[in-house]
């Protein structure tokens, strides 16, 4: 509108009175003879997109025209004003101003170009109420653009980010563990907000924007530095790790060359339990193909042969390996569902069935190939375990505790025919050199009922740096120098979320004969990252009862630095703009406490040595404030799978 006040005609060119469109009549063929220049009715006069600035505001990659002129008509033809009629008219169909793409590609629900044919009315209708697309220019639907993190670590050398000389597992368990620790502090924050947000979205978005990911780019076969048996609590994990890409799509598929020709074939499904598979052989898996099934009942349709299903029945005929992980119930999560990497499986067979919805499903029966460690097979046995303990075999002694554990502690012997462990009195607490009265007191909280996160007038979140440390699940969100517990002296009830380690063991735990080592630990749940496991049980011993050249004595526990993998399990706060928190081995600053535990202890006093360790320990207060003397607590360095030998960093090198 401005440009037309402001617009000044050249010599060719007059101005237009042009009217609303509204406002004039229609038009119609004149008969031959009749000028229609008589008509009382205004011209219709079409304006091209570019208007008067053919190389200015609305050109785009549209061709340049010359200034537009006004039109006579005769009988026979219109003709500029000022011009022969005879002469040719340089005309541009209307046709080619249509309104440009505003450069969104329509794309269906596999990221594919969209296509009419591909989506009924009634999906149509599902998605626009689900929000999960935006309208286009041409009436049908498209995803909206997806926010773009800033990557925070360019130019940026980060500590627990994964060396070229790291070995494949080393690599991603540096990846995994990053995931985590922003997993963990989202979610600190959201809780603080009383925000219910996805956390794990959160870190994978952030890791995904930032290129830190674990085996980029689709292969057959293993996916290098997973291993049989590691496991998962969010299908985002798999994604940042390389081994299966989708974040939701229970099948992952590749187009892959064979001879001189290529396939898409499967490379890895997730058996999620979302249809009627059967696995209660731990071998062979029955597995469902995807599409056709919804929670709506109107919605529910035969499965068609493409994508996912076309690439496993394609892997039929090639006998190509496919990773499998499997999913399974797991009360002890919020989520309800654990993940199980199970190895490499081969397609065995495939058929169509009618489901009990009534509608046709692809099935596909997937063989494990043989010679790989037990994966999926561990769980179901320590599941049994669980449910009916007395049907462990090679027990030697029921319970090492004697009752004092909620859950009895088993010995196992499966190596030799050593009887037990050598004598000792079994414990649940620290014993101080003198009564806990007569220490320092530790200033307690006024919260009514429970502490809330963000409550600026509870001291023990004051004393943890102003934030709560465990989340509402109860896994510590990082490591500190100490953290504060609610304790007698608060008055916040027995369920307060800040009261986790002082609890005791959850857990069922085994002593086993190991093959090399002696007695070692193991437990026969799975444990989260950052759960708590035990307190290292004992005697609090003065300096002077220490002599690090007695061999004998393998059971005296001392502060000194954890190595690496543990000093780097607060990675990457600078992802999200936070400070780095990590403590380089030059300023770690060692405790004066020891604790004995070759007389007195629990099952800690059986956690070997390990350089890669997957326990860590952690000063933990609650009962007095002399910060020199702390209770010992280990937590989970990363998900420990059942029946994995649980170690930590003694620093050999450093004590000997």
């Amino acid at each position: 509108m401005d440009r037309a006040r402001n617009f000044i005609p050249g010599p060719n060119q007059e101005l237009l009175d042009a009217k609303p469109l509204r406002s004039l009549a229609p038009m119609f063929p004149a008969p031959m003879g009749v000028n229609i220049n008589q008509s009382s009715t205004s011209p219709l006069v079409v304006v091209t997109p570019v208007g008067q600035f053919p190389t200015g505001f609305g050109a785009g990659s549209l061709p340049a025209f010359g200034p537009f002129t006004t039109f006579s008509a005769t009988a026979n033809a219109f003709s500029p004003a000022g011009t022969s009629a005879n002469v040719p008219i340089d005309v541009t169909p209307v046709s080619a101003y249509k309104t440009r793409s505003s450069g969104v590609t329509p794309l269906n629900d596999d990221g594919e170009p969209y296509s009419v044919s591909q989506t009924s009315a009634s999906e149509r209708q599902a998605k626009r109420s689900a929000g999960l697309a935006a309208e286009g220019s041409n009436g049908v639907k498209v995803k909206r653009p997806k926010p773009i993190y800033k990557n925070h670590v360019s130019g940026k050398l980060l500590a627990f980010l994964p060396t070229s000389d790291s070995t494949p597992r080393e690599a991603v368990e540096a990846v995994h563990m990053t995931f985590e620790a922003l997993r963990r502090r989202h979610l600190q924050m959201d809780e603080t907000l009383d925000a219910r947000r996805r956390a794990d979205l959160k870190a994978g978005a952030i890791m995904m924007a930032s290129d830190i990911r674990a085996n980029v780019g689709k292969r057959v076969g293993t996916a290098p530095g997973v291993e049989i048996g590691d496991i998962f609590y969010f299908r985002m994990e798999l994604c940042i790790i390389g081994l299966h890409a989708p974040s939701m799509s229970g099948i992952d598929y590749m187009s892959a060359k064979f001879g001189n020709g290529e396939d898409s074939v499967a490379i890895c499904i997730v058996a999620a339990g979302g249809y009627e598979n059967d696995d209660d052989d731990t071998d062979t898996l029955v597995y469902s193909g995807s599409g056709g099934n919804s929670r709506n009942t109107e919605e529910r349709h035969d499965q068609k042969l493409e994508r996912g299903n076309l690439a496993l029945e394609r892997s039929l005929h090639r006998k190509n390996e496919i990773r499998v992980v499997r999913g399974f119930k797991d009360p002890a999560t919020l989520a309800g569902k654990i993940y199980i990497y199970d190895g490499l499986y081969k397609i065995q067979e495939s058929w169509k069935e009618r489901t009990k919805f009534g509608i046709n499903c692809f099935k596909y029966r997937l063989q494990r190939e043989p010679g790989q460690r037990d994966g999926a097979a561990i769980w179901k046995r320590t599941q049994r375990w669980i449910q009916n303990a007395s049907t462990r075999g090679k027990v030697i002694q029921h319970d090492l505790s004697s009752g004092a554990e909620t859950f009895p502690v088993c010995v196992v012997n499966e190596e030799d025919h050593e009887k037990g462990p050598g004598h000792f009195t079994y414990t649940t607490e620290v014993k101080y050199p003198r009564p806990l009265s007569s220490m320092k007191a530790l200033q307690g909280c006024g919260c009514q009922s429970v502490c809330l996160p963000g409550d600026a007038n509870c001291a023990c979140g004051q004393h943890n740096e102003g934030d709560l440390p465990y989340s509402s699940a109860g896994v510590l969100v990082c490591r500190k120098p100490v953290i504060y517990e609610c304790g007698e002296a608060c008055h916040c009830s027995l369920n307060c979320r800040n009261r986790v380690s002082q609890k005791g063991i959850r857990y069922h735990f085994e002593v086993f004969r190991t093959t090399n080592r002696g007695w070692g630990l193991r437990c026969w749940d799975p444990i989260r990252a950052g759960a708590f496991v035990c307190e290292y049980a004992g005697e609090v011993i003065d300096e002077l009862q220490v002599n690090l050249n007695d061999s004998e004595d393998d059971y005296i526990f001392q502060t000194v630095c954890p190595g690496e993998k543990t000093l780097k399990w607060n990675s990457g706060p600078e992802l999200i703009g936070e400070e780095s928190t990590y403590v380089s081995p030059d300023e770690f600053q060692p405790l004066p406490i020891k604790i004995s535990a070759k007389q007195i202890g629990n099952v800690s006093r059986f956690m070997n040595h390990s350089c890669s360790p997957n326990v860590f320990w952690q000063p933990v207060q609650y009962d007095h404030g002399d910060d020199k003397h702390p209770h010992i607590m280990f937590f989970a360095l990363n998900h420990i799978p059942p029946m994995t030998e649980l170690t930590y960093d003694y620093d050999v090198s450093a004590a000997t």
